[in-house]
């Protein structure tokens, strides 16, 4: 009556791939899950869609909220401006406006400069400097070299100090895998925030045609009412058959698994063999790509934010490049990443530390419906594969692991999360591990986040390293 438009959600619930009601209700959260809720709306003023999904696993996510806190709000090198506008740098390279909008709001609450959202040439030139190291790390990490660092630290009035420099690292390698969390999960937009409303009224059958095209609100009842004409015979043999397919899955990777740790009882492979099994699952890797691989253009809203739209992911083997193998016996976070971090921005290479060990030794021991399972040997080898798919090798590792527990579907998922993650799509989400929890898959994820992070750093750090010896 009033003539004021009255937004309605898009979606329903936190993720686009999960159903609402398999997700955690506020309200019916336990009391570890209550107050990490809590912090996180005292941090962030919202209790946003990425914690409600992140709270499946509640000792990781209390990690990566005291962490996020302390780079974004806590003393450290950079001005609170920097830090947002590094954040809306480091999404829009992968088109994640969601992560966009967000930063976009907390630059101009801590008093930035709302000019410099006009596109990245609008902001001051020391931030325009960070470009090229932005879109190496977010596509081409092994390309940085140490005459990329100094060119940062040596540009006279616009240089970077080095502690500088390692706070401007780890944000954007954080927020580049936060994207690919974003999407990995399939995050919406809240209510209030850009793509998560719409101001059409609700139809009769409640649900408008714009809900149908974004695949969100309605699209169960349509489906049921399609299918409602099959007769119920042959629906119970379909779904029999589906679900009989997904428990075989299941079975055949724990045999696997079982049958890798007898292999490894009993021989164990030569440092030759080992190489050869590594440069052959590198090759694979360059094989592995998403069916939806597409050129997408990324839309001027976000694009504004970085320079070289065109610039993306490359295999590091394309057009007869050979990018040298990164031996982690010589070069490791633990050995060295580590104590720079820590040197150069105290407290941060420790909350780092303690969140790649959550998410890498996270396990409940469970795989879909079975109970006490050592899953180690199956985190170890998708941890691995990511790193592999960087260049990065752990002369103690058999890549052999890695066909036999990662089949083809699943490492499409991972590249593209991990790579390209604006591609991914729902469909490749529930191709893997079909019979697995939701939970499951965001604990996949978790792990994706944290192995991508740390190959970006891995990078980063030993061309800094190399700089300063």
């Amino acid at each position: 009556e009033l003539g004021i438009r009255i937004p309605r959600p898009l979606g329903h619930g936190p993720s686009r791939f999960i159903p609402e009601k398999e997700t955690i209700q506020v309200g019916n959260e336990d009391a570890m899950m209550h107050t990490l809720f809590a912090e996180s709306f005292a941090t962030l003023g919202r209790l946003d869609n990425v914690t409600l999904v992140m709270v499946f696993h509640p000792q990781y996510l209390e990690s990566f909220l005291k962490t996020q806190h302390y780079l974004l709000q806590m003393d450290g090198p950079l001005p609170l401006h920097y830090r947002h506008y590094i954040g809306i740098m480091a999404a829009a390279r992968h088109q994640c406006s969601y992560l966009v909008n967000l930063h976009v709001n907390d630059f101009l609450h801590v008093g930035g400069d709302p000019k410099w959202l006009n596109g990245l040439e609008n902001a001051p030139q020391k931030l325009q400097n960070l470009g090229e190291l932005n879109k190496m790390l977010a596509h081409r990490p092994w390309l940085i070299t140490k005459e990329h660092i100094e060119q940062l630290l040596k540009t006279e009035e616009n240089s970077w100090s080095l502690a500088e420099l390692i706070h401007a690292v780890v944000l954007l390698t954080h927020y580049h895998s936060l994207a690919s969390f974003t999407f990995g999960c399939g995050i919406s937009p809240e209510i209030d925030c850009e793509g998560g409303h719409t101001f059409r009224p609700p139809s009769v059958s409640n649900y408008c045609i714009c809900d149908i095209t974004n695949g969100y609100h309605g699209v169960d009842e349509i489906h049921a009412s399609q299918t409602a004409s099959i007769p119920v015979k042959m629906k119970c043999v379909s779904l029999l058959f589906k679900s009989t397919e997904s428990v075989c899955e299941v079975e055949a990777l724990m045999e696997k698994m079982k049958q890798l740790q007898e292999c490894r009882d009993e021989e164990e492979a030569s440092q030759e063999e080992m190489a050869t099994r590594f440069e052959r699952e590198k090759r694979e890797s360059m094989l592995v790509c998403s069916s939806e691989d597409e050129e997408s253009a990324p839309t001027r809203d976000v694009s504004r934010h970085f320079e070289d739209t065109s610039y993306g992911y490359k295999d590091f083997s394309r057009h007869g490049m050979h990018v040298p193998t990164f031996r982690v016996q010589d070069y490791s976070w633990e050995d060295h990443g580590y104590s720079l971090v820590n040197r150069l921005y105290p407290d941060v290479g420790q909350l780092l530390d303690e969140k790649f060990h959550i998410a890498y030794n996270l396990t409940y021991n469970t795989m879909a419906m079975h109970k006490d399972v050592d899953t180690s040997m199956l985190r170890r080898a998708i941890w691995n594969y990511i790193h592999c798919m960087f260049g990065i090798r752990y002369d103690d590792y058999d890549y052999g692991e890695i066909n036999q527990l990662l089949d083809r579907s699943f490492k499409v998922y991972i590249k593209t999360v991990v790579c390209t993650p604006e591609k991914t799509t729902k469909r490749m989400y529930d191709s893997f591990w079909r019979q697995f929890e939701h939970s499951e898959k965001v604990h996949v994820n978790l792990l994706l986040v944290e192995a991508r992070m740390q190959a970006e750093l891995l990078y980063a750090l030993r061309a800094i390293t190399r700089y300063m010896t």
